[in-house]
């Protein structure tokens, strides 16, 4: 997988669930995570690059957040549209 993506899973019309893939190695797998902002967890492959955000709890998460996150992996920030799903209109 080249490009990052959002994967959302809803129940009733709201998100329940989400995860923020990063560009990642084929077969590449996690192998720890980390508990971050809440609502928030940052899964590791085994050579411990970032492979992705699993988002918990889509209602606690905002743009500002999860872009604090991304700096911190020093990853590119998100736009608003990027994460519309999960975001309040």
């Amino acid at each position: 997988m080249k490009e990052p993506y959002l994967e959302v899973t809803f129940r009733r019309g709201r998100p329940l669930a989400a995860y923020y893939y990063f560009p990642r190695r084929p077969g590449q797998k996690g192998f720890r995570s980390r508990r971050v902002e809440p609502g928030m967890v940052i899964d590791f492959g085994q050579s411990g690059d970032p492979i992705g955000i699993e988002i918990t709890a889509p209602s606690k998460v905002t743009l500002t957040g999860i872009n604090r996150v991304l700096g911190e992996l020093g990853l590119p920030p998100l736009k608003r549209s990027d994460l519309a799903p999960l975001l309040p209109a």
